[in-house]
């Protein structure tokens, strides 16, 4: 790759995509890391990672991966899929009861389920789960179950990771399973289904399976006390004032800020980690499942992963700015049509992005890969995301 034309992502990050104004005040800290042919090519970091306490952005920074807890809740998954412990035929009811005889709700009341949620349903979040959204029925049921998680958890009643699944599988359907696409809390439930099929919490199948293999020391569901220091803060803009403001509100159920170990690990958004960890998953799933001599998932599995899983009914829902171009599979966007992307790209790029704007991207056919750290509420919308890809192709 031309290292002069990767020193553009410098100018880029730095002037446009880490603040809302021209004011310093506004920027927040980010990262980025390009790697090729298994190797780093280009690192950098921009700004504070506490704008508070004047710390600087470091390469040992840890960044909360909400969303991008996915992709690797999917290789838990496929670790026991290829064991022969789950199928991914199996409903979701024979691990967590609460998923038999499922109501669907639409404008029009109930309705029966036709079928079972089934794993694969979960991985490609066709099941008719939501997230919580008041905007329709379902997801405002999905909403007013969350609201009273929070009220227990303020209440000093936590709840665990299975039984915050075994309560989502008691809220309505938004569609029938199959027949359409929602982004929802199916990573959850699979983080449930594990420890049901396991014996064991989520984080420990996480660290024995994936984590203690690749060496990743710094990845887990919260940020110990002696590691806080490094913590970047989550900020949030605030129009009124044209700043940015830590952000002090959790989302998707997650509480104490990562601060403190919890008893709810979100297979969907839970995640902790530093861009040297993740790294080494991005160079797992680039390595076909293995990393060095490490061996995580077969060929074969990570090529059926990584490949769009929805129809073109499935597909009508699929419809964000951010996803244009892509199709969906095992927790992950796949590039099906790079012109529709309106960004340089590949088919069959894969990965995804986190809530607070973080994103991975992997690319098998000229083994790359971007990511990218940026703790924002919302992140900066998906321009920024077109602008780093562009830079980057651009370099090959």
């Amino acid at each position: 790759m031309n290292k002069e034309i990767l020193k553009r992502l410098d100018d880029a990050i730095s002037s446009t995509l880490i603040g809302n104004s021209k004011d310093p005040d506004c920027n927040v800290g980010a990262a980025i890391c390009i790697i090729k042919d298994g190797k780093e090519v280009y690192r950098n970091e921009y700004g504070e990672a506490d704008k508070e306490n004047h710390i600087p952005m470091e390469r040992n920074s840890i960044f909360r991966c909400y969303s991008m807890t996915k992709p690797v809740t999917a290789v838990a998954v496929m670790t026991l899929v290829e064991k022969g412990i789950i199928a991914l035929s199996d409903p979701v009811s024979n691990f967590i009861p609460s998923f038999k005889n499922q109501t669907v709700l639409t404008e029009k009341g109930y309705v029966p389920a036709k079928r079972e949620v089934v794993i694969q349903d979960l991985l490609n979040m066709t099941a008719g789960l939501t997230y919580p959204d008041a905007s329709f029925p379902a997801g405002k049921e999905m909403q007013n179950m969350i609201d009273k998680y929070y009220a227990d958890v303020e209440a000093g009643n936590p709840i665990s990771t299975y039984d915050l699944a075994v309560l989502i599988g008691e809220q309505p359907l938004e569609f029938q399973p199959g027949e359409g696409w929602r982004y929802s809390f199916c990573a959850d439930v699979l983080g449930a289904v594990i420890e049901v099929v396991t014996g064991k919490t989520y984080g420990e199948y996480l660290k024995e399976t994936i984590f203690e293999p690749l060496g990743m020391t710094e990845t887990d569901f919260y940020v110990p006390i002696e590691k806080q220091n490094r913590f970047m803060q989550n900020y949030q803009y605030m129009p009124e004032t044209q700043t940015m403001e830590p952000c002090t509100w959790q989302h998707l159920g997650l509480t104490y800020m990562h601060k403190k170990k919890p008893l709810f690990e979100s297979g969907g958004a839970g995640l902790v980690s530093t861009i040297d960890d993740y790294s080494k998953f991005v160079n797992m799933m680039l390595g076909k499942g293995t990393l060095g001599n490490v061996r995580i998932l077969g060929r074969k599995t990570v090529e059926i992963m990584t490949r769009n899983n929805l129809t073109p009914k499935q597909l009508e829902m699929y419809d964000w700015d951010t996803i244009k171009g892509y199709g969906y599979g095992n927790l992950m966007r796949v590039m099906m049509d790079v012109p529709a992307s309106q960004s340089f790209g590949s088919e069959g790029e894969f990965g995804w992005d986190g809530w607070l704007g973080s994103y991975v991207a992997m690319d098998p056919k000229e083994n790359l890969a971007i990511i990218y750290v940026i703790q924002k509420c919302g992140g900066n919308g998906y321009r920024d995301i077109q602008v780093i890809r562009d830079i980057v192709y651009s370099a090959l």
